[in-house]
């Protein structure tokens, strides 16, 4: 049996060997995450082994009590934040993280209004009851039908991310001015800062050479064409560096520079609004110490604040959008364990693989980003000692990682729950079905109660799409012709 090594050179320098391979690092896990007296995990009040009989495995596990914890702490510290400058703070959800209309109505119901980057999520904010005018519409590339939608419907601000969207969004807005007089679209431009965020480089959005937004020094021209079409009210500008940020320093960097624009515009006309994005990170491993968001919404609201007093400007209202920070601790996944196999690297070490029963169609984050990630045995306490694992999925590809690196007790078998922490956030929303895999559900859970807020697929679904498959009750033909066999 592979043992742990303090010096095992597999490991990498960030994981330590943990005195108990049981314990549930407060930072990673939901507050309500906790093992009963036989050792078996419970989420919201509710067991494992319940929600494996109920709802089998894979699980996405949403603590509900979780998500508005988080929302409403995180829409505290940005209004505390911003009225000790006079000003005032919107937050936005960032729906993209995960979006259902449950959660949907949990943030609004937190005083979050809901940010949506596609159709589908408009869609969704709509259905759950959010008003069309606490919603903020993103993306590159949104199609005139989606564009259409959101002037339809009454979406209250669209990012502006070109120059051709905005010839197209203000001649969508003058076809719905001729039905509603005096009607303008309300919208954002925006705009790269140019600071590199300290992230994966996927996950940087505000350098120059990426899809999202215009440059700095382009910016000047497209506001004043914002501002000569009737059907479009400027309100302010947008700016995000990226996602999963530790620490205030790029974001105040950012704020410096988008108020510096923000003053050379505001001679041209009003501008009483500055979105300053989200991307605050969270821990998903002991070694991550992600920024209180406290601390975080005083140090950006502050920078701004000293960049407004030296140009003699008041501070404008601030709108921010974070998704992982409110969902992304919520959510843990569930899985079984299907095979354990040791594998020897000679004078490298051991490692033990551990294979479960999803993989990357249900979290494509690390074979995206090489993202990490934490596990437990959840079924029941471990008694081996530590070993360094590596959890892999079921898919046809050696990249199909779940956590690279982790110590679990050395017992571990076939048959016991695992179960992955801090995947409340684009896990569900990046999954797949990759090896035509049904997407799990998404399962809520608060006050010793489950309810699923997601159904999750089944063979049958992914099947019922596939053309060359006959409806039930009809006669299947043998060949394309449309002939039968002879």
């Amino acid at each position: 049996m592979l043992s742990a090594s303090p010096d095992d050179a597999l490991a990498p320098d960030w994981l330590e060997v943990p005195a108990d391979p049981n314990e549930l690092p407060t930072a990673v896990w939901p507050a309500s995450a906790r093992r009963d007296a036989d050792g078996e995990l419970e989420l919201g009040g509710v067991g494992v082994a319940e929600l494996r009989a109920r709802f089998g495995t894979p699980l996405y596990v949403l603590d509900e009590a979780e998500v508005r914890a988080h929302a409403a702490r995180i829409r505290s510290a940005f209004d505390d934040a911003a009225a000790a400058h006079g000003t005032k703070a919107r937050v936005y959800y960032a729906g993209k993280a995960f979006l259902s209309t449950e959660v949907a109505r949990w943030v609004t119901q937190e005083g979050l209004r809901v940010d949506v980057c596609s159709g589908g999520e408009l869609e969704i904010a709509l259905a759950a009851g959010v008003k069309p005018s606490r919603i903020g519409f993103h993306g590159n590339n949104k199609s005139v039908a989606e564009l259409e939608r959101a002037v339809e419907v009454g979406v209250g601000t669209i990012i502006l991310d070109s120059a051709i969207e905005i010839e197209r969004l203000g001649a969508i807005a003058e076809r719905r001015g001729t039905e509603s007089r005096g009607f303008r679209q309300r919208v954002l431009l925006r705009v790269n800062s140019g600071v590199h965020a300290e992230t994966h480089d996927f996950l940087a959005t505000a350098h120059e050479d990426q899809k999202f937004g215009t440059p700095l020094e382009a910016a000047p021209a497209l506001v004043a064409r914002i501002r000569e079409i009737p059907s479009l009210k400027l309100r302010g500008l947008h700016c995000h560096i990226g996602s999963q940020i530790f620490g205030s320093r790029g974001f105040a960097e950012s704020a410096s520079r988008m108020i510096e624009l923000h003053a050379a515009l505001r001679e041209g006309g009003e501008l009483p609004m500055l979105n300053l994005g989200g991307g605050f990170g969270i821990a998903y491993t002991a070694a991550d110490d992600p920024t209180p968001i406290e601390e975080l919404a005083n140090a950006i609201v502050d920078a701004v604040a000293r960049e407004c007093e030296v140009r003699g400007i008041p501070v404008p209202t601030l709108a921010f959008e974070p998704g992982r920070a409110v969902v992304g601790q919520a959510g843990v996944t569930l899985y079984e364990v299907g095979t354990t196999k040791e594998v020897s690297l000679g004078d490298r070490g051991e490692r033990l693989y551990v294979s479960v029963d999803g993989g990357m169609s249900d979290n494509a984050r690390p074979a995206l980003y090489g993202s990490q990630y934490s596990a437990r045995i959840a079924s029941r306490e471990g008694t081996g000692a530590p070993v360094l694992v590596r959890v892999v999925g079921s898919h046809c590809e050696s990249g199909d990682i779940v956590v690279d690196h982790e110590y679990l007790p050395s017992d571990v078998t076939p048959g016991d729950l695992l179960a992955v922490p801090a995947t409340g956030a684009y896990c569900y929303a990046l999954s797949s079905n990759y090896n035509t895999t049904p997407r799990p559900a998404v399962v809520a859970v608060r006050d010793g109660q489950a309810r699923v807020i997601v159904r999750g697929e089944t063979l049958a679904d992914l099947l019922s799409r596939d053309a060359g498959i006959a409806a039930p009750g009809a006669e299947r033909t043998g060949a394309r012709t449309g002939e039968g066999e002879a």
